[in-house]
């Protein structure tokens, strides 16, 4: 049993707006993104640095009316990092609670142990060329269940055999899905795909979907 949501709890939100999945197992399925403010990394290609600051207050009741008026069924709440607020885990709950099918896009640098299970945790682990892969909190991967993903956003071969040793050392393969990016503009998806493909690596290639139909600057897509 879940304890009462509170309504009228608070978050701190960048944005709200309905667009398609640009990335995922579920990438070109029309969705609601709630995008709260703040965050404790600073990667080096990250392209929601709008998100760190500023935002508007709203209620989670307030955040499910905007969610309910988009006639959407799929939620994904991401950031920045969403788990920095303390009323994220509730948020969440509550979407889950309304019927909605609810993703968590998370740096997993925080632990997403008290996640709601039926929520789809997209787990984003960071390699060194981020600047933060010593941020990871290892001790999140033994919770990550079938229905959960894991991702990866890669800027060269360091970066890409540094996935495929984390990869093989914790067994992901046939736990959840692994997905794959190479960072926009920087890391050729060409090049990429001949890598995994001669590793014979079993994950699924993203290619930031919104950035390839919208301009990669805009935001709100």
């Amino acid at each position: 049993m879940t304890h009462a949501i509170d309504p009228s709890q608070r978050l701190r939100v960048t944005e709200i707006f309905t667009s398609v999945q640009g990335e995922s197992t579920v990438a070109g399925t029309p969705c609601v993104f709630i995008r709260l403010t703040g965050c404790n990394l600073r990667c080096s290609w990250c392209d929601t640095t709008y998100s760190f600051q500023g935002g508007g207050w709203q209620t989670i009741g307030e955040l499910l009316a905007a969610v309910a008026a988009t006639g959407q069924r799929l939620v994904e709440v991401t950031g920045g990092e969403p788990l920095l607020q303390a009323g994220c885990v509730d948020l969440l709950q509550a979407l889950v609670d309304q019927g909605y099918d609810v993703m968590l896009e998370t740096s997993g640098s925080l632990s997403i142990a008290k996640v709601p299970a039926a929520v789809r945790v997209i787990l984003d682990l960071k390699p060194p060329g981020s600047g933060e892969v010593a941020r990871n909190l290892w001790e999140n991967l033994p919770l990550l269940q079938p229905h959960h993903e894991l991702k990866f956003v890669l800027a060269d071969r360091v970066d890409y055999e540094w996935m495929r040793d984390v990869i093989r050392d914790h067994e992901l393969v046939g736990r959840v899905p692994l997905l794959v990016s190479p960072v926009w503009e920087t890391l050729p998806p060409r090049e990429l795909v001949a890598w995994i493909l001669a590793d014979r690596l079993p994950v699924r290639l993203n290619l930031q979907l919104h950035k390839v139909i919208w301009d990669p600057a805009t935001t709100g897509v």
